[in-house]
């Protein structure tokens, strides 16, 4: 017997690792070998590097590919594993009793906690994060026999114990204006703006309102309501946009909107709960900001489960849940015909980067690349902790600074947040750094490589120099008036400056198809050829750490600076230029 244990110890690869359970989390209970469990298997793409080369062609100004985005069986053609990588792996589960569902590159399969331990030489238990959530089924590593791990690049939910939260500041959060005065003194200056003033002639106060935006950002292009042209944002967490909260939002703010509502498509039993009792102050800030800055594009909302129960009994933790929200997410979206894509897919949701497997990052990453592919621009808050929280690296425990997940993945454009107009800097929260899973893409060389030669070696033992650098753009994102359940709210976090760069970038879109353009589709590459597009934020800092004894004393900061910085980015958008860059000729009125 111990012969062979010791041999299927030795045939079995290690894929994923944890030296213990990651920070906040905490085992309850062991699993049930009866406990259900949805497990996917992503098998390795053929051409993934062809994929890459293929992305960054049609997304670089001035290529002869350039908006030669593909179809989804152009792209799936470029994703497809092999015939034997697939026949290998369905066999090795069917072994175990197991009948999985191949789509593509990707094996499902739901089984029991008994039989998937067995078949990944491992054991499970049910695991909570402190910050609330239901439990969540989940192992420390596992393994695949050497015939089939080379043909795998992951198998999750695993070992990944992410938490997954909105990109709202720890500093401001939202809470509600201090007096009724407050929404009259905003609205009657909005109403008054939309009917007898020039955008031109409304200031940024201290509420942030989409008016004063489209002023501050010099932002007068009116597209078409064609339903060709679409703007979307994701939802997680429980989180709904409400439709009377817009109806108030633009009754008070956005009286030119008025009549214009939004979609709502279910991704893996998603709800569009309009009754919730829960918060729904992210899901209405994105809506209440894509719309005031895109109107009249149609804007449509994913909502997406992905969480395990909320109230789970003493004697029964254990239920079964998908907790995957992003893979669940992308599986669906890449599995949309063409014509059903949005252009602008803006989330302001994230989580610490090393709270995620790297292997996952980077299938998820891949995900996201194939998106743009298709001419999708996929657009990610930056988070709100500054260079990071406790700054304390999971698999050593030193002191290390904490980029974002998906931010930190070159293939979506990550924006960061500022304050103010007089003049507008670098707001505390805003998040930044360098990743610790994707080295530098080439298109950020010539903007990041002057920063990191101006700081020298400052904090160089705490973060990847040679890392993808975050933000790449940022946006205003404090104090923004948000109606919530009725009520006015201010809000701030990068969760704010988020859906106002994805109205901007639906605005180019339609601009462009104007013109019988393409969409821009994977941003980035564009965004770095175009940096007269953007007003350099070379105030402010974002601060963070405050939770790591080590470095109380040293005041952990990210200063703007001249040029790219890991703060605001390339700086904020400048919309005449963005408009004669993306679309030459296109009046802004």
């Amino acid at each position: 017997m111990l012969f062979l244990l010791f041999a299927v110890a030795a045939s079995a690869r290690v894929m994923d690792k944890l030296a213990a359970v990651p920070k906040g989390w905490q085992k309850v209970a062991a699993a049930l070998p009866s406990d259900p469990i949805s497990l996917r298997v992503a098998l390795q793409q053929q051409q993934s590097g062809a994929l890459e080369q293929a992305v960054l062609e049609m997304s670089t100004p001035g290529h002869p590919n350039y908006g030669m985005h593909m179809t989804r069986d152009e792209v799936r053609a470029y994703t497809a594993p092999s015939e034997h990588a697939t026949s290998a792996v369905t066999r090795w589960l069917r072994e175990y009793g197991i009948e999985p569902s191949v789509d593509n590159d990707w094996i499902s399969f739901t089984t029991t906690a008994g039989k998937a331990g067995g078949l990944l030489n491992t054991t499970f238990a049910w695991y909570r994060f402190e910050g609330g959530g239901g439990p969540k089924l989940r192992t420390l590593s596992y393994r695949v026999p050497d015939d089939v791990a080379a043909h795998i690049d992951l198998v999750q939910p695993t070992t990944r114990f992410g938490q997954l939260g909105a990109q709202k500041s720890n500093i401001f959060e939202m809470h509600p204006a201090k007096s009724e005065d407050t929404i009259n003194t905003v609205a009657t200056k909005t109403s008054q703006s939309s009917s007898s003033l020039s955008a031109e002639a409304v200031e940024c106060g201290t509420t942030i309102t989409p008016a004063c935006l489209k002023s501050f950002y010099n932002i007068n292009y009116t597209a078409s309501a064609s339903a060709e042209n679409k703007v979307a944002f994701a939802s997680y967490l429980e989180e709904y946009a409400r439709y009377t909260d817009l109806a108030t939002f633009q009754d008070r703010f956005l009286p030119q909107a008025k009549g214009q509502n939004f979609s709502v498509e279910l991704v893996n039993g998603g709800l569009n709960d309009q009754a919730s009792r829960s918060d729904s102050g992210e899901a209405n800030l994105d809506l209440q900001y894509i719309i005031g800055i895109s109107h009249p594009i149609p804007i449509l909302e994913y909502s997406t489960a992905g969480r395990g129960p909320l109230v789970p009994t003493q004697d029964q933790p254990r239920q079964p849940g998908s907790n995957e929200p992003y893979l669940e997410w992308l599986t669906y979206m890449l599995a949309q015909p063409d014509s059903a894509l949005p252009q602008t897919i803006s989330t302001s949701y994230g989580e610490e980067e090393q709270s995620i497997p790297r292997e996952y990052a980077l299938k998820t990453c891949n995900m996201f690349m194939q998106l743009g592919a298709r001419g999708v621009s996929v657009i990610f808050a930056s988070g709100d902790s500054g260079p990071g929280g406790s700054c304390v690296r999971n698999t050593d425990n030193s002191t290390f600074f904490e980029p974002t997940y998906p931010a930190g993945c070159p293939w979506v454009t990550a924006v960061g947040a500022t304050t103010g107009t007089k003049p507008e800097k670098a707001v505390s929260f805003s998040s930044g750094g360098f990743s610790i899973f994707h080295a530098r893409p080439a298109y950020q060389e010539a903007a990041v490589t002057p920063y990191l030669a101006s700081i020298n070696s400052t904090y160089s033992a705490y973060f990847n120099r040679s890392g993808r650098g975050i933000p790449d753009v940022a946006a205003l994102g404090q104090n923004f008036a948000v109606i919530d359940r009725g009520q006015l709210m201010l809000l701030a976090g990068t969760s704010a400056s988020a859906p106002v760069f994805a109205g901007i970038v639906a605005l180019l879109n339609a601009a462009r198809r104007t013109q019988g353009q393409a969409p821009l589709g994977f941003l980035n590459p564009w965004l770095y050829n175009n940096t007269a597009a953007f007003n350099d934020i070379s105030t402010g800092y974002g601060a963070g750490c405050y939770a790591n004894k080590d470095l109380r004393t040293m005041r952990i900061r990210w200063n703007a600076t001249a040029g790219w910085d890991p703060v605001t980015g390339l700086g904020s958008p400048r919309f005449e230029k963005l408009l004669e860059a993306a679309a030459p000729g296109v009046p802004n009125a």
